[in-house]
């Protein structure tokens, strides 16, 4: 298993949706000897191609792309899934003497490869997930009570409120023994797992805010409303894959006879609030450089652009500390 410890080094892309993260990382990917491993939470769901905005045929044919058409979007993916499987990719991209260049925009899912995160067990037992979810039903306060005494640090956060994480923290201190608080370290005091250099790319908000817009306006125009109904007839999108930007949306639209002009502009507002709320994520994460887009490189990154990437990444990876096998 690569560790730190042992010479890893990976570069980064990160930035908030339509920012151009795809472009401008298959442009800078050849100066890198690179190959692009996704982080992205809706990538990884075979068939969800116009909504999730997956780089097209032409730029995964000239780099290699990988963590995209994982899994049916029938099935649910977790994190903690794929967290080991990225980082098997990682490990076959080094192998072959290439660098793994980590793309996009899920910032959980980045610091689940970088950082030595902790994710407790998935749910295998569902009689007792299902005697949980009756508990709470019955008797939430109760749940809480219990949850309480035996994770006093969860029950002193403001995830007592909501009672799936309740039901999901008594679930696993059940199956376990341990606290679910236990799996958890605050933000940024993580241990690194790989080194890395990485750039996170803004733009002035109007502008993202526009780019945004344009890119709900196009993905409409491409068959997006059709991408969903395949998707729903072909045995239905999974509790996480259904929570993606425009196909909860359209769901909507589809299921319960919402106007298409609300979806639209529901669309929109969504994905502008998911923008700021990974720019605020990203600023947490220590050792990434911003770098700020004018209009016009929204539309198409320019050749300054790419260069100064190029150059602050193979710079980063240089310098990058190498610590002793140990």
């Amino acid at each position: 298993m690569l560790r730190a410890s042992i010479q890893t080094k990976v570069a980064a892309i990160l930035g908030p949706t339509a920012v151009g993260k795809s472009d401008v990382a298959a442009a800078v990917a050849p100066s890198l000897n690179a190959e692009i491993v996704s982080v992205d939470s809706m990538q990884v769901y075979r068939g969800m191609e116009i909504g999730t905005a997956k780089p097209g045929p032409e730029l995964r044919r000239s780099v290699s792309h990988h963590m995209i058409d994982v899994v049916d979007a029938s099935n649910d993916y977790s994190v903690a899934q794929f967290q080991k499987e990225a980082r098997r990719n990682i490990e076959e991209i080094i192998s072959r003497g290439k660098v793994p260049l980590l793309v996009g925009g899920t910032g959980l899912y980045f610091e689940a490869v970088v950082f030595d995160l902790r994710f407790p067990p998935g749910s295998v037992d569902d009689d007792l997930k299902r005697r949980l979810c009756k508990d709470a039903e019955r008797d939430p306060q109760g749940l809480r009570r219990r949850l309480a005494e035996v994770d006093p640090e969860f029950a002193l956060s403001d995830r007592l409120s909501n009672m799936r994480r309740v039901i999901r923290a008594m679930e696993v201190y059940e199956r376990t023994g341990i606290p679910f608080s236990s799996f958890q370290r605050k933000r940024g005091e993580q241990d690194i797992y790989l080194h890395f250099t990485g750039v996170v790319l803004n733009a002035p908000r109007q502008a993202l805010y526009g780019a945004i817009d344009r890119r709900v306006d196009e993905m409409l125009a491409s068959g997006l409303l059709d991408e969903v109904r395949r998707l729903s007839s072909a045995g239905g999108l999974s509790r996480t894959a259904r929570q993606a930007l425009g196909y909860k949306e359209i769901l909507d639209h589809l299921d319960r006879g919402m106007e298409l002009e609300e979806t639209i502009f529901n669309i929109k507002r969504r994905s502008r609030n998911y923008a700021k709320r990974q720019l605020t994520w990203f600023r947490h994460i220590p050792g990434l450089r911003w770098i700020e887009l004018d209009e016009s490189e929204l539309e198409r990154p320019t050749k300054r652009l790419v260069e100064e990437v190029g150059r602050y990444l193979a710079k980063g990876l240089s310098e990058i500390p190498v610590l002793p096998d140990t």
